[in-house]
């Protein structure tokens, strides 16, 4: 029999030894190798994605949600009345996926959209600008008047250059050139009232598209972040939308703490809204979101390699990715096993600890780290800040600051008044595990 060889490559005779046939299969040229490795688990084909907010080769177990959002968008479109809409749940679950389906579903409508991500300490005035803006540049080659578009982004203009006087003592405002060439209205959405200012501008928004026929969605990933003050501007201009049934609707997604944000800033908000809580896959959808994708590319999992990685992911979207991934990175052959998913799981749990849990931990102080180590120690559900103060032997009060900091950086929550629980799943398992 000829032998196949490359520069450096070893020889083998018929019937190679298993250290010899790795020796001549990883001393072969890419073509070569990957025609051998066509009938097993192959690297280069694996199909799970573990990122931040990156949609998962099969996106399943979101049926219901994508149902009512269709449901929103034709409702919108026809003139019916319909709420915006708010997806809530913890880090990993799949929230800004969700979001950016939402978003193609109204663009393959023809819908204007715009993104923005919320972000603590900055006011949405500037990003919800630009983002209105990149809608009506969507809808703009459909409209018939382009005087009413031109109209319309001069309110724009002035709207986003409208910021509040700077603070005593803090530098001025820069003036912001959102990159419109028309001169900026004045009158309209540009009193330098975030609320007054919103209200009008979503109205005008809103008109374009009712020329048109078709609606704009606004989607805000992160909501939780928003500063109290420009919330309530926000509910203010959603509700005055509700009351004109004006084709604009706000779509946002954030922690489980959402709802009861916009509460506090408007009592009517709860009414406002329709809310969606996002959770974990049930068996059935996380199994599929395995083996849709790999039997796609050839591999498939046996059922004890599929209980295994259920146990592991807990069924969360990102855990099954990322257990996912590396199971397929380390089996040798199809189908997937529980023995690969056991020599797997520590190499996954490692790159969480690193990526998904230490990335986190590493933004806390040390009093906040000692907030959180407390709370682990008491379990996964959500605990009583009276417990953690005995947990630290310290009085509740002074540890509103850790508490407080930890809130507002995202990595707790408090899930209803006097409980706070962490807002990544799986974090009290990861803070046990690691050394004091």
């Amino acid at each position: 029999m000829a032998t196949l060889s490359a520069p450096g490559a070893t020889r083998c005779r018929r019937g190679p030894r298993a250290t010899r046939r790795s020796t001549f299969y990883g001393n072969l040229r890419p073509q070569l190798y990957s025609l051998i490795k066509s009938e097993s688990v192959d690297p280069v084909r694996n199909p799970y994605a573990p990122g931040a907010g990156q949609r998962p080769p099969e996106l399943t177990g979101r049926d219901r949600e994508l149902q009512q959002f269709d449901v929103v968008l034709e409702r919108v479109a026809r003139g019916r009345p319909e709420r915006s809409m708010i997806l809530t749940g913890l880090r990993g679950v799949g929230k800004t996926v969700l979001l950016n389906t939402f978003r193609s579903m109204a663009i393959q409508k023809l819908w204007g959209t715009g993104k923005i991500e919320a972000r603590p300490d900055q006011s949405i005035r500037r990003p919800v600008a630009a983002a209105l803006h990149m809608a009506v540049r969507e809808l703009a080659p459909r409209h018939r008047a382009p005087d009413r578009i031109e109209e319309f982004l001069g309110v724009l203009k002035a709207f986003a250059q409208a910021d509040a006087e700077p603070a005593k003592g803090k530098a001025p405002i820069r003036r912001w050139n959102p990159g419109i060439d028309v001169p900026a209205a004045r009158g309209r959405a540009d009193s330098g009232d975030l609320e007054i200012d919103l209200t009008e501008l979503f109205v005008d928004a809103a008109s374009v598209a009712t020329d048109l026929g078709v609606g704009v969605a606004l989607y805000v990933d992160e909501m939780q972040d928003i500063p109290s003050d420009d919330v309530s501007a926000l509910c203010a201009a959603c509700h005055e939308l509700s009351q004109s049934g004006g084709p604009l609707i706000v779509v946002g997604a954030g922690l489980p703490h959402l709802p009861a944000v916009l509460s506090a800033s408007k009592s009517y908000s709860e009414r406002l809204f329709r809310y969606a809580r996002i959770d974990r896959l049930d068996r059935g959808a996380a199994d599929l979101a395995l083996l849709a994708p790999a039997e796609r590319e050839g591999v498939t999992f046996t059922k004890d390699a599929l209980d295994a990685l259920y146990e592991a992911a807990d069924g969360y979207p990102y855990f099954v990715q990322a257990y996912g991934k590396v199971a397929w990175d380390i089996a040798p052959e199809t189908p997937i096993s529980d023995g690969d998913i056991l020599v797997a799981a520590p190499e996954a749990e490692g790159e969480l600890a690193v990526g998904f849990f230490g990335s986190r931990y590493e933004r806390a102080t040390p009093a906040e780290r000692d907030y959180m180590r407390a709370m682990a120690s008491l379990g996964d559900e959500p605990v009583p800040t009276s417990n953690v103060a005995d947990e630290l032997g310290r009085k509740p009060s002074s540890l509103s600051p850790a508490r407080d900091g930890l809130i507002k950086k995202g990595l707790i929550y408090s899930a209803e008044r006097g409980l706070v629980a962490f807002t990544v799943p799986h974090f009290g398992h990861f803070l046990r595990s690691q050394p004091v």
